[in-house]
């Protein structure tokens, strides 16, 4: 992980904060100082190098309410988008947002934005006012109350929108392409040289978001992925040579596969795009697969969905979806059509059974843990804004939620370091070597 330097870690402002919090009344001793940062280094041998220099080692602002504000409670219309894919907790931050604004600050209007980006285009259909009754029991429903979509829109015409509707905060709720989205936004209104807030929540299913230590929906991913691959496992020990392959999200980074593994301890192979493997030869994946039959008489088998994508037809990894990302291989289909071949052609018996539950959980209701996470991310999403922060995130590191740009956080792609600590959690627990493209062998 490359560490920035810390003005790379400063949030715009929009100008001077100049107005009474209405949280004064009842929190008077409850607000962050404006000194008061998180480092980003957790261990003192990462810190070393700038206290040798005698430098401050770099840190992010922390979240939370500030007094002053910026902007007058009273006077401010805030609008919400989310886009990209559904994630379980969207429903709960739209809600936080929501009450946050309206109950905390006294917010007058927040406006919800249909359909993703596509809402603020210049011929979208018209906000939905959200007030406490419409979002009072949307969290108890999965998918996302406003819509979603794909793809970018033109930043002058969601300028435009924002400025039709009077929007002085908008919250843009999604992932990395979200975030690029919502940090040109913010240049064009920078451009114009308008007063508008913009603040990214960040919501990616896959956790791959660089410096926000746990993006909501995640730890209901895995819970639900976790069930998916105990029906694997009892499919797969109900048979002679049984065999459970389960594939789960991750285009990119393997966190879902990874940590469903590990809280199973019934996973025999677990598939990440971080780490290369072979399906053919000595140590190829298919020997290893048919060593763990002879010997155990079933195996378990998780795979990301962007495992692999070095063993299908290159032509087919070509076109990309409205977001601009590849459209990935079906490496689940490939991997059951791959096994059944080989193992046929072994002459051995066996059975396997194929699980692909990706909008299953994508769909669902935030667990407990991420609808507190959720609430907690949306007020200090409110927080920010109403601060007069623009441009940035907020998240979590090192313990602290914090205040960081947007243009640090989407600079790279959070991913499972093979060599790393976490991996070799998932090794001990699956009995499997340390997978590449040579040595994928199991006890």
């Amino acid at each position: 992980m490359n560490f920035p330097v810390a003005h790379e870690t400063m949030v715009q402002t929009l100008g001077n904060a100049e107005v009474s919090s209405p949280l004064r009344s009842f929190r008077p001793d409850g607000f962050v100082d404006e000194q008061q940062r998180v480092f980003l280094h957790s261990q003192t041998h990462e810190e070393q190098a700038f206290r040798d220099q005698d430098v401050m080692p770099p840190s992010f602002e922390r979240a939370g309410p500030r007094d002053p504000l910026f902007f007058d409670p009273a006077k401010v219309t805030c609008g919400i988008v989310t886009c990209g894919g559904l994630c379980p907790g969207l429903n709960d931050v739209i809600r936080s947002l929501t009450l946050t604004s309206i109950h905390g600050y006294g917010v007058p209007r927040v406006l919800g934005f249909r359909y993703g980006y596509a809402g603020l285009a210049a011929d979208s259909e018209a906000p939905v006012e959200l007030t406490h009754d419409v979002v009072d029991h949307i969290h108890e429903q999965g998918g996302t109350m406003l819509g979603s979509s794909r793809g970018p829109q033109p930043e002058c015409e969601i300028v435009d929108t924002l400025k039709k509707h009077g929007v002085d905060i908008l919250f843009v709720v999604g992932g990395d392409g979200t975030l690029r989205g919502g940090r040109d936004i913010a240049a064009e209104i920078t451009r114009q040289g308008l007063s508008i807030s913009v603040i990214g929540v960040p919501k990616t299913i896959d956790n791959d978001l660089q410096w926000v230590s746990r993006s909501f929906g995640f730890t209901t991913a895995v819970e639900e992925a976790r069930n998916a691959i105990q029906s694997a496992h009892i499919e797969a020990r109900g048979a002679l040579n049984g065999v459970g392959l389960v594939k789960l999200m991750g285009r990119h980074s393997g966190f879902i596969a990874a940590h469903a593994s590990m809280a199973s301890s019934d996973v025999n192979f677990c598939l990440v795009p971080e780490v290369p493997f072979s399906m053919d030869g000595e140590d190829g994946f298919l020997e290893a697969l048919v060593h763990r039959l002879k010997s155990r008489r079933h195996a378990v088998i998780v795979v990301a969905e962007g495992a692999g994508q070095d063993l299908v037809a290159a032509e087919e990894n070509q076109q990309r979806d409205k977001s601009g990302n590849l459209k990935l291989k079906d490496i689940g289909v490939y991997m059951r059509e791959r096994i059944d071949s080989h193992l046929k052609g072994l002459g051995m018996e066996f059975s396997m059974k194929y699980i692909d539950p990706s909008y299953t959980i994508r769909s669902l209701p935030a667990n407990a843990f991420d609808s507190e996470y959720c609430l907690m991310l949306g007020q200090h999403a409110v927080h920010a804004g109403m601060a007069g922060r623009t441009g940035m995130v907020v998240g979590l590191w090192n313990r602290y939620f914090t205040n960081m740009p947007i243009e640090l956080v989407t600079r790279a792609r959070q991913q499972i370091d093979p060599n790393g600590p976490e991996w070799h959690r998932v090794l001990d627990s699956t009995g499997q070597r340390t997978f590449s493209a040579t040595s994928p062998v199991q006890e």
